[in-house]
């Protein structure tokens, strides 16, 4: 009778540590990003913070038909010896002269269809300048946020993962721009750039395009992004998943692509709310300066500078924009604690706008 064989001992099975963004899969519910998006969802703050954005940008988004089929006016004409008709028919003209004789003074609020907010100095309708200027606003923000955040990843990505003289260049061009003061830094390029614009080779940025501010205020952001995301790929550059893809003869592109680069864009995501927040508000100071968006084209700081001449007899032209402008960054800063708390729990607590 011949006696049962022993089982052999099942050779031990090793297995290479998950990188950080493969490990939802592993746990099931889906990618890290799905199950981001859905805690993010499901989160009381970001719903109402996302209602009162979208509400309004959609609200901006409006403006031509506001102006054209609400208050049927021109927001960019000037209309001096011009008038409007109250609903109790009477006519009142739009700049009427100042109660002690000295210069001229615009209509105030008709809470009606025609200049519900009043008129300017110049007989335009107040509330269709604010829709206007939140448009140019608001792009003028996204668009430079997202400029700092690609060139800040960018820059990031070469100086962290190349070293070396490369990093040292870099890292000491990023010192040179963030030893100025942002606001500082932006006046003088705008000041500079203000009547010529800025030619880059064959590419020529006029003074009075829309385009200028969104470069200007996006490269000198750049270096805010960049560091966070330097110190983010030097951390993953020693990650085990990156020394064996190396020795399984990936190449730099490949690694970068697959190994580094999905690690380090959560923290971009992070950045890049707090970025658009950043760029409005520096955007309306410069054009409260008179050295932003060029007139007649309006944003919340134009309106804004125009509303402080006539603070004391019509505050709603100033305090209509200053509160969207800051509920804009208020609901920006949300959006952006509750993506971090999300997408990079382990990240220290940043200073929200102010």
């Amino acid at each position: 009778m011949t006696e049962p064989r022993q089982a052999r001992p099942a050779a031990a099975v090793t297995r290479a540590a998950p990188r950080p963004f493969e490990t939802g899969r592993a746990l099931g519910g889906g990618g890290p990003w799905r199950r981001g998006l859905r805690a993010l969802c499901r989160s009381p703050r970001v719903m109402v913070s996302a209602a009162i954005l979208a509400a309004i940008v959609v609200l901006c988004l409006l403006a031509p038909l506001y102006a054209d089929h609400v208050s049927g006016t021109d927001p960019f004409v000037a209309n001096p010896v011009g008038s409007t008709v109250l609903d109790d028919g009477t006519e009142m003209p739009l700049l009427q002269p100042a109660s002690r004789g000295v210069g001229v003074l615009p209509i105030g609020p008709t809470w009606q269809a025609h200049f519900l907010l009043g008129a300017d100095g110049s007989g335009r309708d107040v509330a269709a300048r604010i829709l206007y200027g939140g448009r140019n606003t608001l792009l003028i923000g996204l668009l430079a946020g997202a400029l700092a955040c690609a060139g800040g990843l960018l820059v990031g990505l070469l100086a962290g993962y190349v070293g070396g003289v490369v990093d040292g260049v870099l890292s000491r061009a990023l010192d040179v721009v963030w030893a100025f003061p942002v606001l500082m830094l932006a006046i003088s390029i705008s000041a500079i750039s203000f009547t010529s614009g800025i030619s880059l080779g064959f590419v020529r940025v006029g003074s009075g395009s829309l385009a200028l501010p969104i470069l200007i205020i996006g490269v000198v952001y750049v270096p805010y992004v960049a560091r966070p995301v330097r110190g983010a790929v030097l951390s993953v550059r020693t990650a085990d998943y990156v020394h064996a893809a190396t020795s399984y003869g990936a190449g730099h592109g490949r690694i970068i692509r697959r190994e580094i680069l999905p690690n380090v864009l959560s923290r971009v995501l992070v950045l890049f709310p707090l970025m658009v927040a950043t760029a409005m508000l520096l955007e309306s100071g410069l054009s409260f300066l008179g050295i932003g968006v060029h007139p007649p084209a309006a944003s919340w700081g134009t309106i804004i500078e125009d509303g402080t001449q006539l603070l004391r007899n019509r505050p709603l032209m100033a305090i209509v924009p200053g509160a969207l402008l800051a509920t804009t960054v208020c609901v920006l800063n949300v959006l952006g604690d509750a993506i971090r708390d999300t997408f990079d729990p382990k990240a220290e607590p940043r200073a929200r706008v102010r």
